[in-house]
């Protein structure tokens, strides 16, 4: 039996404010080609299906596709919540869904209850562990000790390890949504430490002939069986370089026989830029940025006007725009910076931190400024002096 893992798809996320879901829609496509080209059979999706626990109905809609697209290209899917997803939401009508294909696991009741495949060479028994809050889930787990990750997963694992005797130890697949020890995090995952510690062993899954994990946003491999697939899509800066993919595994009599990957081609790069506006807008090295998200970092002596508004006429898809001044910023505390300066001392460096150098027009109305606020202060203090000797008197 052939299987495609994939993960974390995030649906209705944003990128600095961006709206994704014509990239997440593309994303969803390229891996309904992959299931079509590699007749794949079932498709595994360990979690974060949706950014949200109630997801905008655009974003429903966009996922409605994809699984129809994965459906229609051959494939059944099996899938688990993860932490973003409001189990309970994912998984209404459950049992509609999988009579059209959709398996969907959600609940600490369907942790030992598999997904039942079958090939010509017999039975695999496939589980679903979503994202299990301890806090939330340690006494219907019948652990009420537990307070970390590790044990509620370990837990998880006993009923599912007790199934697979019951069944005979079929040949087993796991999906789960976990941060697994030697997995490493990009950036753009949301902590799952609340309620204890975050991480689970690995050797928490051994005797499982492939274990799909989720959560983690690079593809990654902590075995030959135990693996991340990351998410299709890049969601932060720091994954510009990563090149995304799915796992096309393939289960033969004896267990897991061989682990492929295939890369998913990109939707819409990522780069990052620094150095002066101007020079930013007219560098022909910048060319393949055009069409990519841009972060960039201005070093212009001060700040520019509008620069993310500038930048989008050279990079329409520019999403981030920080300034930094090319001679640096002092990292002394306040108090230090400001202590036995005059207000317009203080004004002035203020103004050249944040916008550049103010000019003598600019001084002079401000100085007016101080001293009209200091002649006023003057005045309620003696105003206040007199009331108080009034009171006493």
């Amino acid at each position: 039996m052939r299987m495609l893992h994939t993960s974390d798809w995030h649906i209705g996320r944003t990128f600095h404010g961006v709206d994704l879901l014509v990239d997440q829609a593309r994303s969803l496509e390229y891996l309904a080609e992959i299931v079509a080209e590699q007749r794949v059979d079932v498709v595994l999706v360990p979690g974060d299906v949706y950014d949200r626990s109630i997801p905008g109905a655009e974003a429903i809609a966009v996922c409605n596709r994809g699984f129809e697209a994965i459906r229609a290209a051959g494939a059944v899917i099996v899938a688990t919540s993860g932490n973003h997803d409001s189990p309970t939401r994912l998984g209404a009508l459950g049992s509609f869904a999988a009579a059209g294909g959709l398996h969907l696991r959600t609940t600490v009741a369907d942790v030992d209850r598999p997904v039942l495949l079958s090939d010509e060479f017999g039975e695999i028994a496939c589980y679903g562990i979503p994202y299990l809050e301890p806090e939330i889930t340690r006494v219907e787990l019948q652990v009420p000790q537990a307070r970390s990750h590790a044990d509620i997963l370990a837990a998880a694992m006993t009923r599912i390890r007790a199934d697979l005797d019951r069944r005979g130890n079929p040949r087993s697949v796991i999906l789960a949504h976990a941060f697994v020890v030697g997995g490493e995090a990009t950036g753009s995952e949301r902590s799952i430490s609340v309620g204890g510690v975050e991480t689970v062993p690995l050797g928490a899954f051994d005797g499982i002939d492939y274990v799909a994990l989720g959560h983690l946003h690079s593809p990654q491999v902590l075995s030959e069986s135990v693996r991340y697939s990351g998410s299709p899509l890049p969601y932060s800066f720091g994954e510009r370089s990563h090149r995304k993919a799915v796992w096309v595994l393939d289960l033969d009599g004896d267990g897991l026989k061989e682990v492929v990957r295939h890369e998913i081609p990109r939707v819409r790069g990522l780069t990052q830029l620094t150095g002066e506006l101007d020079r930013l807008l007219t560098d022909p090295g910048h060319a393949e940025a055009e069409d990519h998200y841009v972060s960039a970092q201005l070093t212009d002596h001060a700040r520019p006007v509008d620069g993310l508004r500038r930048l989008r006429e050279r990079f329409p898809h520019a999403v981030h725009v920080e300034w930094s001044r090319p001679e640096g910023n002092p990292e002394l505390r306040y108090r230090e910076r400001v202590h036995g300066r005059r207000d317009s001392e203080v004004a002035h460096s203020f103004l050249t931190d944040v916008r550049g150098t103010p000019t003598p027009g600019e001084m002079r109305w401000l100085e007016r400024a101080l001293a009209t606020a200091t002649a006023e202060r003057a005045t309620e203090a003696v105003a206040a002096t007199a009331l108080v000797e009034g009171l006493t008197a």
